[in-house]
């Protein structure tokens, strides 16, 4: 049996097994669908926001390095 890690949800804070094993849950990083779409809804109603201005140039260099 794998032993398996755990981090808490970003939403409830609630436990979430991760196995050791390379697939992760379809949930993941979240609990459970429920708290997948919270984030989601407070994606789509603009809760969050990036505070600098993302550009391609600098994401590019980024994956080179």
């Amino acid at each position: 049996m794998a032993k398996k890690r755990k981090l808490k949800c970003p939403i409830c804070g609630k436990d979430v097994d991760i196995p050791k094993k390379n697939k992760l849950p379809p949930n993941f990083p979240f609990c459970s669908k429920r708290c997948k779409l919270v984030d989601l809804g407070r994606w789509l109603n603009e809760e969050y926001k990036f505070f600098e201005p993302v550009s391609i140039e600098q994401d590019i260099k980024d994956d080179e390095e």
